[in-house]
């Protein structure tokens, strides 16, 4: 299974922004210590590489493990156990392990984007449809409720000619932290590698090259709102605070909802002593706190962790309400009912979470409790069949 866990954000490719709003020409200029970075100097200072090129060696792998076999599951499933095995290409999981396809095939190890990349580039080799995907996960908040990160996690999905699905992981993401999917094109996979790159070198105060990494991604998918959020961050860190707001109010142009940019922009005017604007942003946050569902579930969760199921009962159910036909959240309502004692609301929110989950893992692990709710109501009840896969 591939995949690994990345601290960038990603979205969707787009080619301009809202109009009357920053773009990616007209971004100020880099000032740190004693040097000034153009816009202009970025796509010299950091090429792009073909994260796909596949050479040789490569292609007799494919041909190898592929040969005579139909274009479809069997396929995959010989192209991912030699990817995987360790007594054939046997990739190993490194979060640091960046690069291109190529590297990851000649290196042996990988973080989930360059995994992706390799398994694309070897997938599309043996002829199958084979594109990243994004996995959002739901966002962690701290115990004051203030949201503090949210993960971004790259996999491959892989369509089989009836239309199956299939995600590959190198490092999969447990199916009840997953709040979306969306597949995403080769060129956002490539501002993503910049991104990556860019992210890194902050966490080790290289500004200029976090700076010309981050513009180059924004060059490449300047529609992505946490890029934008990510070029904010430099500019704080540098001390260019404006460029830093202009970055972060953009990202909110795209999308009047990035709570990573109100969240910003409260740290920001807090900064700067803008006391009036701070508060406008904190009530921001909070109403956005109040419409997000897993804001809900988080509480739920840890009223569940403390036993004190009453209370992860309602905080579930505020959630449920908001998101209805979230099959994580139906379940987890369930199973707050079932140790408050109420089997039957216990067993219709559990029926509800397998009509609309989607994998196979979560259908049996729903159903195997389902059968403990029924015994315990007398009834004996049959569950539904399961439906789609994962691998």
């Amino acid at each position: 299974m591939l995949c690994t866990v990345l601290c960038c954000i990603l979205g969707a490719c787009a080619t301009h922004g809202p109009r009357g709003g920053l773009t990616v020409d007209t971004l100020p200029a880099l000032r740190w210590e004693d040097r000034v970075v153009e816009v202009s100097a970025v796509a010299a200072r950091a090429p792009t590489p073909d994260l796909l090129a596949v050479d040789g060696a490569m292609r007799d792998f494919v041909e190898r493990y592929t040969r005579g076999l139909p274009r479809g599951r069997a396929r995959l499933l010989a192209l991912h156990r030699a990817v995987r095995g360790p007594a054939s290409l046997g990739i190993d999981y490194d979060p640091a392990a960046e690069g291109t396809a190529r590297e990851v095939f000649h290196r042996g190890s990988a973080n989930c984007l360059s995994y992706a990349s390799l398994f694309v580039a070897l997938a599309r080799e043996a002829g199958l449809r084979a594109n990243y995907q994004w996995l959002r996960t739901r966002p962690q908040w701290t115990l004051q409720g203030e949201r503090v990160t949210v993960r971004l996690h790259v996999n491959v999905m892989v369509t089989a000619p009836h239309g199956d699905g299939f995600m590959v992981d190198i490092d999969p993401v447990p199916t009840r932290e997953v709040a979306g999917t969306r597949r995403i094109s080769d060129r956002d996979a490539q501002a993503l590698y910049h991104s990556n790159i860019a992210m890194n070198a902050l966490a080790e105060q290289a500004v200029e090259r976090a700076w010309v990494h981050s513009v180059r991604a924004l060059q490449l998918s300047p529609g992505v709102p946490h890029l934008w959020v990510n070029l904010g961050a430099v500019y704080r860190y540098a001390g260019q605070l404006p460029a830093a707001e202009q970055n972060y109010l953009h990202a909110l142009r795209l999308d009047p909802q990035n709570d990573s940019a109100m969240n910003n922009l409260v740290v920001l005017y807090g900064l700067q002593g803008r006391e009036a604007e701070r508060a406008r942003w904190q009530a921001r946050v909070a109403e956005y706190r109040r419409a997000n569902p897993y804001y809900h579930a988080w509480l739920g969760d840890r009223a569940a962790t403390q036993r004190e199921w009453r209370q992860a009962r309602d905080y579930y159910a505020r959630a449920v309400a908001l998101l209805p036909d979230d099959s994580r959240l139906l379940y987890a309502l369930g199973l707050a009912h079932y140790e408050l004692d109420e089997p039957g609301a216990a067993s219709g929110f559990i029926r509800r979470a397998i009509e609309h989950a989607t994998l196979r893992s979560d259908i049996a692990a729903y159903e195997t409790r389902l059968r403990e709710v029924e015994r315990a109501l007398g009834t004996g009840g049959q569950p539904s069949a399961g439906r789609s896969m994962r691998m």
